[in-house]
């Protein structure tokens, strides 16, 4: 029998080029991170020839922009790290937590975007989470990516507190295995923290943001929801901000209430949250 051709060793692996070194993001996400301008701008503003970097213009939107690098846009220096800023919106039904639209749906974004002051308008937004198209109250927004990775990781324990209204009548017999932990299809839930308000009113307060989760676990016990209200996320309280609108936090509401300090490295990959 013929021998079969002996297969070329593997090679080694080779070494990450950014490996102890800062990684470099690419323009047109520099210039959003930094509040230049959105990224979509951006793009444009690249490829005009109106964005150099180090005093060379470049129309590339991805080139890689070095840490120590110098940016300007239209001659103009531009900062590369901004300070992170977080929004409290009240999300109304029948939106989107989306940046595109289904079917005549809007999103959010359209309903938050024309609303901010030209100061905060230049940034791009992410928001903090998801809720559900029906599920209204409290949606955070952020300009830092990194605050989205803290705040929805299950690592972070940051505690989000719900309302549902239900079809059935609620009790604490029922309400039992919340308090316990529960199998849902995708794996077992956290004990949640619950408070009967009424007979049709269930406070769940809940420390990881799976698919639906509230209402799945809701529903797993005979209570299906027929409309859910977001009041809390960490110590961010909704309160009385009207339905449609937002507000700007505070450092110390950033940094006390939702326990972040600055753009550090996220410990675990965050959940995808749609209560």
């Amino acid at each position: 029998m013929p021998r079969k051709p002996e297969r070329p060793p593997k090679s080694p692996p080779r070494p990450n080029r950014w490996e102890g070194k800062e990684k470099p993001d690419w323009l047109s996400r520099a210039l959003a991170r930094a509040g230049a301008m959105p990224q979509k701008d951006a793009e444009a503003a690249i490829k005009a020839g109106r964005v150099s970097i180090n005093g060379h213009v470049v129309k590339t939107h991805l080139t890689p922009v070095p840490p120590d690098a110098v940016l300007k846009v239209d001659g103009l220096p531009v900062r590369k790290v901004a300070p992170t800023h977080v929004l409290a919106f009240h999300k109304p039904a029948g939106v989107l937590s989306s940046t595109a639209r289904q079917h005549r749906t809007g999103t959010v974004f359209e309903v938050l975007l024309p609303q901010l002051p030209t100061e905060l308008a230049s940034f791009t937004w992410h928001a903090v989470g998801r809720l559900d198209v029906d599920t209204t109250g409290l949606l955070l927004f952020t300009n830092d990516d990194k605050l989205v990775a803290h705040a929805t990781s299950p690592e972070t324990n940051l505690p989000k507190r719900y309302v549902a209204t239900v079809f059935s009548i609620a009790d604490e017999e029922r309400v039992a295995p919340l308090r316990q932990g529960m199998m849902l299809d995708d794996g077992p839930a956290r004990p949640a923290l619950v408070r009967v308000r009424d007979e049709k009113t269930v406070e769940v307060t809940l420390t990881e943001g799976r698919h639906h989760q509230v209402k799945r676990m809701l529903g797993a016990v005979g209570l299906p929801a027929r409309a859910l209200h977001r009041e809390a996320v960490g110590d961010i309280v909704l309160g009385d901000l009207p339905e449609g609108g937002f507000r700007l936090l505070t450092e110390a509401e950033v940094r006390d209430k939702l326990h972040y300090t600055g753009r550090a490295t996220a410990t675990a990959a965050p959940e995808t949250e749609d209560a």
